[in-house]
């Protein structure tokens, strides 16, 4: 039976099948989320992986291998930066996790761990996050009654995470 759970974790230390970076669109290794995955993965594995693939848009996917990672896989999902939430933004982020949920179940991998993707540099609002995060998890769930995934949102921080909760409840 499929699963949404949030825990207080850095993302790569997750047992998972894949986790998922919050990746840019030129698959770099950037700062927060990203530059941890990339480190504990391994930069020069990491960045010859993603420079192979070279490119993904906003609101898609691509996967790696995790390299050093605990995860097998790491997908790296592309969420947008908030302007003003009238520019595309909800639509563009709930792609990002349905694009990963999509790959994750492409490539037969049942659990995987999210970061709260736009949320960090990309200056996302917290809560207007985890509502898309959230419905589009709910959504793949519902929509896929046959195939088992457990979802872990992996933060660090105690008011994002009880925000978090919050809304999750309200999905119950």
């Amino acid at each position: 039976m499929s699963s949404i759970t949030i825990r207080k974790t850095g993302i790569t230390k997750l047992m998972a099948d894949a986790v998922v970076n919050a990746a840019n669109t030129e698959l770099l290794q950037g700062g927060g989320v990203c530059g941890y995955i990339f480190n504990d993965a391994g930069v020069a594995e990491m960045t010859e992986a993603c420079n192979r693939i070279g490119y993904c848009n906003e609101g898609s996917a691509v996967i790696t291998p995790g390299f050093k990672l605990p995860a097998k896989y790491v997908i790296h999902a592309v969420g947008p930066r908030y302007i003003d939430g009238n520019q595309g933004e909800p639509k563009l982020l709930y792609s990002a996790y349905k694009q990963s949920l999509l790959l994750a179940k492409e490539n037969n991998l049942h659990s995987i761990g999210f970061p709260l993707i736009s949320a960090g540099i990309f200056g996302y609002p917290v809560d207007k996050a985890w509502r898309k995060a959230l419905q589009a998890c709910n959504d793949f769930i519902n929509s896929n009654p046959d195939y088992d995934i457990d979802i872990v949102f992996a933060v660090i921080d105690d008011k994002v995470k009880a925000i978090g909760e919050g809304i999750l409840k309200t999905f119950s």
